[in-house]
């Protein structure tokens, strides 16, 4: 079910996505409305028929987004579903998943189709290359996997002390110590960052975390004053 998160901005939390050695992640999808009444989808979770024609209410489909290397797993269902929709994608998603036709790689020079409405900007890792997006009318930045935070007991036994090394059982959403490893490049990172600390946040959204809506900026300072 959609839960409205800000202007033109809409929530939509899916059932948790199995991964490596039985660790599982919690998902979420938003949903923004464009000024022309299109719907463009950032990290499509799990197609169901109730969700499908919720969205469609809103407005027609215009893209499905995978806005890093990793959130892709629903992605071919959605292109079923939604035949005439744009399919937008960081590059490293082509190798990865031959079976599916991306429309547009989300490059560094920036998605020309959406400005003034939505903004990204690529944080590169070795594990992945990951889009952050900046949606104007709500003044949300949206994160995938490069910050996150889980609930103490989401997991049991030795992958809880995983877990817990990788920072991902934070009081607050932080990057995961594994992302942190895998920059390479620290200096262009920094300046990425701080593109986006200009950018007029307003609420911060991630896909596995809790939404921060208050003191947003500050938030993004201490989630990434390690780099």
């Amino acid at each position: 079910m959609l839960q409205p998160f800000g202007p033109e901005i809409w929530l939509s939390d899916g059932a948790p996505i199995k991964a490596a050695l039985g660790f599982h992640y919690p998902t979420r999808m938003a949903v923004m409305r464009l000024l022309d009444g299109s719907v463009a989808i950032w990290s499509p979770t799990a197609v169901t028929p109730e969700g499908l024609e919720e969205i469609q209410q809103l407005g027609p489909i215009y893209a499905l987004i995978a806005p890093n290397g990793l959130h892709h797993m629903h992605l071919a269902d959605w292109v079923r579903a939604c035949p005439d929709a744009e399919v937008v994608a960081v590059p490293s998603l082509e190798k990865k998943r031959r079976d599916l036709l991306i429309d547009t790689f989300l490059t560094e020079t920036g998605y020309s189709l959406w400005p003034g409405e939505i903004d990204h900007i690529l944080l590169e890792t070795r594990i992945t290359s990951e889009a952050v997006f900046f949606h104007h009318a709500s003044g949300t930045v949206l994160f995938t996997d490069l910050l996150q935070q889980m609930p103490r007991t989401w997991y049991k036994g030795w992958r809880s002390w995983v877990a817990r090394l990788d920072l991902i059982t934070e009081d607050e959403p932080t990057v995961p110590r594994k992302f942190r490893i895998a920059i390479s490049d620290r200096d262009a990172a920094r300046r990425r960052v701080d593109t986006i600390l200009d950018w007029p946040i307003q609420r911060v959204v991630m896909a596995h975390g809790t939404p921060v809506t208050e003191d947003a900026q500050a938030f993004l300072k201490r989630a990434f004053q390690w780099l």
